[in-house]
């Protein structure tokens, strides 16, 4: 396949091309930048449009843009940036489908599961409304955007969750502290979070590109649920080191502000069973076995 890839600098992006690329495939990605090769093409969202019947040799669009919602406390500026990046990309692809000649099958565009706001105890699935809060506000116009693309193209939006990586991403910041054993919960450590590896989540949007029946919303989440507070004592074990220092809410809340609340202390419980349905088996389904490959001793 061809596949063309907006944010495929960032975490997911970048694993996701080198994984298809091993697979035989070309990717090639859209930067903000002049292209240096035939694997890139410069781009400009919210600025121009792209260039005319630059989606037309691609089996594929995949739609990573977007800023960082771990860049922390979010300014007022800083939550116009989420906005704009997720929305201006978005668009910019789906006027490009529309005035292709000939169409991408496949449109997968990026979501987050803090569509359903807080999840509380129970387990989100892809039916359910959005919640409330900035980040349900920001994923459900991310995905009214990407269902604006042309009816012959295929539209799936995936509702990622944190992904544990051993590197960047969610736990780039946790990791480094809990390696030197000085780590803990956040807050009460009850509150949900959902997880899936760095590995499922390339392998998962490969699976939905390559399901024909595959489309709509789908939760990408491991299907165990974790609390915090038994993810990093996961993530703990696997180390070898305690993780006996929490970190209280107020404090949190001091630094972070609204993000606290939205990213770090709300529920965030999904349910897998669509994914799982559709054929998709996991390489990491247990948290433990996320957390082992996560600090590399899997």
């Amino acid at each position: 396949m061809r596949i063309l890839v907006s944010g495929a600098s960032g975490l997911i992006g970048s694993a996701f091309a080198e994984h298809m690329r091993t697979k035989g495939h070309t990717v090639v990605a859209l930067v903000r930048r002049e292209a240096k090769n035939s694997d890139e093409i410069s781009w400009a969202p919210g600025h121009e449009p792209l260039q005319a019947g630059v989606v037309d040799t691609f089996d594929a669009v995949v739609n990573l843009a977007g800023a960082t919602t771990g860049k922390l406390p979010w300014t007022k500026k800083y939550m116009r940036e989420l906005i704009d990046s997720r929305i201006d990309s978005t668009r910019a692809l789906v006027e490009a489908m529309r005035s292709a000649n000939q169409r991408p099958k496949v449109f997968v565009s990026g979501s987050a599961s803090g569509f359903y706001g807080d999840t509380g105890t129970a387990n989100a699935k892809e039916t359910d409304p959005k919640g409330t809060g900035f980040l349900s506000d920001l994923a459900a116009k991310w995905e009214q955007m990407a269902y604006t693309a042309p009816s012959d193209v295929r539209v799936v939006t995936i509702r990622t969750t944190m992904v544990m990586s051993r590197k960047k991403g969610a736990l780039g910041r946790m990791l480094p502290l809990l390696r030197m054993g000085v780590g803990g919960r956040l807050g009460s450590g009850k509150q949900w979070w959902a997880f899936i590896s760095l590995v499922d989540e390339v392998r998962a949007i490969e699976h939905l590109i390559e399901t024909p029946s595959a489309s709509g919303a789908f939760n990408l989440t491991a299907p165990e649920a974790a609390t915090c507070e038994e993810l990093v004592s996961s993530l703990g074990k696997a180390l070898h080191r305690p993780t006996l220092l929490p970190v209280p809410a107020f404090a949190l809340r001091l630094a972070f502000g609204l993000g606290a609340d939205e990213l770090l202390l709300c529920n965030q419980k999904l349910d897998a069973g669509k994914l799982v349905a559709s054929g998709f088996e996991f390489t990491h389904p247990t948290l433990d076995a996320a957390s082992r490959w996560s600090v590399g001793r899997d």
